[in-house]
């Protein structure tokens, strides 16, 4: 069988967000992959049949035994992806972070996607394997067994979720769920923007991926989704290089940012009252303004569906910083 390759660019999300993809380039999707169904073959001639009846024709192939029926997912984003245009069905099992949707968590049995153990996972005899592209080696192995592979690579835009939504779809039979998804996303990525109010001087804001302030810049997708709504990012100022900058504490409050998402509620327990307790942070803009936003570290983390979502909720604080700002 082929193994097929996809994606976009991103940096390597840092260690601290166990949840995250990482970086690759972006080569172009190959064909579907197809495993080949049984088809029944037609009567021999000669054979037993009223003679004004005509030759009973070959069964049609069942599309469903075209598609890869036993997929295994080492990376959450290509798992909500997958489950988002209909696959779910079509998944062995997945990694131990693919909590979502619920029922993909069901299939954890215990694999890693940050360091895949191909012995146990070639005897589970998938047909396809979904990756982030992260693990050349483990993929080279795959290779060597003859084993399918598709690499979402970390995406930097809107784009790249687009084309890999379309791929993937694409390569499991789910090209029409897919191409409706992703139209559904373009619409309600326009009605955020569209629904943002105008600023004299845009809003700034500071992206918390933990409580030792690591952050992040425009240049990782999901400062590419601040981006998409206006917001700048008091980051790029010191992460020209490195697109997951510490920051510190000094810095943050010197910088006043008049928005604060927190990106680490689930697996840090950070809230606005946690943030408001550090020294100096109850004279932040943000914490008098109500603009301290709590998020969903997994969400963040990811470039699945749900970005639009989370889209809507930082889109929803820029409007509400407006009418505070208005009085």
């Amino acid at each position: 069988m082929k193994h097929f390759k996809v994606g976009g660019l991103i940096a390597a999300c840092v260690l601290i967000v166990a949840s995250c993809g990482g970086d690759a380039p972006d080569p172009v999707a190959d064909e579907p992959v197809v495993t080949t169904g049984a088809q029944s073959e037609p009567a021999a001639e000669g054979a037993d049949q009223p003679a004004d009846q005509p030759a009973e024709q070959p069964a049609a192939m069942d599309d469903e035994d075209t598609w890869p029926s036993a997929i295994i997912s080492l990376s959450p984003t290509a798992t909500e992806m997958l489950y988002a245009i209909g696959g779910g069905d079509q998944v062995l099992a997945v990694e131990d972070f693919s909590n979502y949707p619920p029922e993909a968590a069901e299939k954890m049995i215990g694999l890693s996607g940050y360091e895949p153990n191909v012995e146990a996972i070639a005897g589970l005899e998938p047909d396809l394997i979904l990756t982030d592209g992260t693990n050349p080696d483990f993929l080279a192995q795959l290779d060597t067994l003859g084993i399918a592979h598709w690499e979402g690579f970390a995406a930097v835009s809107f784009d790249d979720v687009y084309d890999q939504l379309e791929q993937l779809g694409a390569e499991t039979g789910h090209a029409a769920e897919a191409a409706e998804l992703v139209g559904q996303m373009q619409t309600d990525v326009a009605a955020v923007k569209a629904g943002l109010p105008r600023f004299a001087e845009p809003l700034t804001y500071y992206h918390e991926l933990d409580n030792t302030f690591y952050s992040v810049t425009s240049d990782t997708f999901i400062g590419a989704v601040y981006a998409e709504i206006g917001l700048v990012n008091i980051a790029d100022a010191v992460g020209e290089d490195n697109p997951y900058p510490q920051l510190s504490a000094e810095f943050i409050i010197a910088e006043n940012p008049d928005l604060i998402f927190l990106a680490c509620t689930l697996y840090c327990g950070e809230t606005a009252e946690t943030i408001a307790a550090r020294p100096g942070w109850d004279s932040l803009d943000a914490l008098a303004n109500g603009g301290v936003i709590e998020m969903n570290d997994d969400v963040a983390s990811r470039w699945g569906p749900r970005i639009v979502e989370y889209m809507q909720v930082a889109g929803a604080a820029v409007v509400e910083a407006a009418a505070i700002a208005a009085g």
